[in-house]
């Protein structure tokens, strides 16, 4: 088995957000930018390459964020 991870880098432990080879302003999936928050930026592949899930958290995201919206204004109607 063969990996093409390289273990010599002095950036091995630093988070990828913070490495020179990061930042080139390319674009994030959904699911890069979910997996970079759940690890605190140490992996962007964690939750895998699928559209699928990134989709699900940002959609959960947002559920949450209306339906607490929705829950204080009928709550304070009444």
């Amino acid at each position: 088995m063969e990996t093409k991870f390289d273990f010599s880098s002095e950036n091995i432990s630093t988070p990828i957000a913070f490495r020179e080879d990061f930042n080139q302003f390319a674009r994030l999936s959904q699911t890069q930018a979910w997996s970079m928050f759940f690890t605190a930026s140490r992996e962007d592949n964690a939750l895998g390459l699928g559209k699928a899930v990134g989709r699900f958290w940002t959609g959960l995201l947002i559920a949450a964020i209306v339906e607490s919206i929705l829950g204080v204004t009928i709550f304070q109607i009444f």
